[in-house]
């Protein structure tokens, strides 16, 4: 039948009927669930894989600064400065060729016999009062490992940088003393050698006019005089019996002691002198500081963003929700304060404040001062652009209140914006207090606490010969950086309902 056939019949009552008759009707269940803003955004965040990775990144940091610490045998008061800038080392890893404490230099004849010496010294048997030749530069407290043999003019060698240390003259009392005597025959180390004849040593080649490593006779020309077998000749102070004297009287209470100082430091610290990262310019582990560093970072860079986000997001939304003269007003202020620079206010607060609050929490005033400016300016756009939408103006007709059409109806749309304002200013807060602290200007380092930039401040003088002292802070704050600043441009895109369905 034609269109215009229907047109022109006629229809009685009985051609209809109903389609459902006597059946209710229903609507049909979703068969999927409904997804929400923030499951939305989670979908579209997952999907961004530099993001992911620096979520990772970042959340490997975090457990590294709080777990860290839990294995490492040394505190952060923990400072021994002779052990100052070592270089990586740990015996687990030494076995693979990973920190294993040694560097590679080429030595002079003078310097080899100097650094063969310890480990012939330290072999010292106290029964039969000499050295034990035969270990030479092989032995278990070797400071050096020949790589090439001795040319005419010098040895490549290996030199183990804790090693090196060799022995130390030390002031200890004689309680110290029996202790050092209690510990020896307890765990079999020998930690007390013998004492050296200062009228014996030849003074001219050394920079050290008490330089406990120098046990052995010299000649004229500063090289070990060795006898017909060639072992190197001691030059132990002895009393009038011809036996060797571990000690010498420094008053009623006090001894001079020689101690090997790889075992002494065993003695008084209960492990090894081995450092994961190296030690720093003062002698402490820099594995412990950096986790410091980072907890202190991160604590600082985060509680600056919850502040600057809550006061930020009060302003701007009673900027953006009442507008006119609150806004005027409001808003020079904000100029005002946004033109003070933040390195002055910084610097005035350190130099005035901090003596008052503390050092962190002048740094923290100093940050929030103006830095929740960001935040508002954000807030009180995204409050123009919604509070003349059709849903507002339906809920204040409805009778909402100003509290409620805020908070309940307006607010929330600003919420991926500002989440991740909040989250990109993390990176800024730790590159600044980097910055201040590079500078001098903030002093974070000590004892009980440091930060990544105070401890890329005191790395800076021993760059160029203890690079290691600068590169595991460098590191820390180059991923950082980077990852804040991706997870934070994932955040952008997942938070952007624009760009729902773009990459589908």
């Amino acid at each position: 039948m034609t269109e215009k056939q229907l047109l022109t019949e006629e229809f009685s009552p009985e051609d209809f009927r109903f389609a459902s008759h006597g059946a209710s009707l229903k609507d049909k269940k979703p068969e999927t669930r409904p997804v929400g803003y923030f499951r939305d955004a989670w979908r579209r965040f997952k999907k961004n894989k530099a993001s992911i990775v620096a979520l990772c990144i970042i959340a490997f940091l975090v457990l590294f600064a709080l777990i860290a610490p839990l294995f490492s045998p040394f505190s952060m008061s923990f400072s021994d400065p002779i052990y100052r800038n070592r270089i990586p080392k740990n015996s687990v890893l030494a076995h693979v060729g990973i920190a294993t404490g040694e560097y590679s230099r080429d030595l002079n004849g003078r310097a080899f016999e100097y650094f063969e010496a310890i480990g012939i010294g330290a072999a010292y048997d106290r029964a039969t009062d000499t050295e034990d030749n035969t270990q030479g530069i092989g032995g278990e407290y070797a400071a050096i490992r020949r790589v090439t043999g001795e040319n005419k003019n010098s040895t490549s060698v290996r030199q183990d940088a804790y090693l090196e240390i060799g022995f130390r003259r030390l002031s200890v009392t004689q309680a110290e003393y029996e202790d050092i005597l209690a510990y020896e025959e307890e765990t079999g180390l020998t930690v007390l050698y013998p004492m050296i004849d200062a009228s014996k040593v030849n003074q001219t080649f050394l920079t050290d006019a008490d330089d406990a490593n120098v046990w052995f006779l010299m000649d004229a020309s500063g090289r070990a005089v060795k006898d017909a077998q060639g072992n190197y000749q001691d030059i132990y102070l002895r009393d009038g019996e011809g036996n060797v004297r571990y000690y010498q009287n420094r008053d009623t209470s006090g001894l001079y002691v020689r101690v090997l100082y790889y075992n002494y430091f065993r003695f008084r610290n209960g492990t090894e002198p081995e450092f994961l990262f190296g030690s720093n310019t003062v002698g402490q582990d820099i594995l412990v500081r950096l986790a410091s560093g980072i907890r202190l970072s991160l604590l600082l860079a985060v509680g600056v963003s919850v502040i600057n986000l809550l006061i930020g997001a009060i302003y701007g939304t009673i900027e953006g929700y009442y507008g006119g003269r609150v806004d005027l007003v409001m808003e020079r202020i904000v100029d005002i304060l946004s033109g003070v620079p933040f390195i002055i206010v910084a610097t005035l607060f350190q130099l005035h404040l901090a003596n008052t609050v503390g050092i962190v929490s002048s740094l923290l005033f100093a940050f929030v001062l103006t830095g929740w400016i960001g935040t508002s300016r954000r807030v009180r756009t995204q409050f123009y652009r919604f509070k003349g939408q059709e849903y507002v103006l339906a809920a204040r007709t409805l009778g909402a209140g100003d509290l409620r059409l805020m908070f309940k109806h307006i607010f929330p749309n600003t919420l991926g914006t500002i989440i991740t304002s909040s989250v990109l200013v993390i990176p800024s807060v730790i590159f600044s207090e980097s910055m201040l602290t590079y500078l001098g200007i903030v002093n974070l380092s000590g004892s009980a606490m440091t930060s990544i930039g105070s401890m890329l401040s005191d790395g800076q003088g021993v760059l160029a010969s203890y690079p290691h002292v600068i590169f595991f802070p460098a590191i820390v704050i180059s991923l950082l950086m980077i990852s804040f600043n991706l997870f934070g441009n994932g955040l952008r895109d997942a938070f952007n309902p624009s760009l729902r369905g773009v990459d589908e």
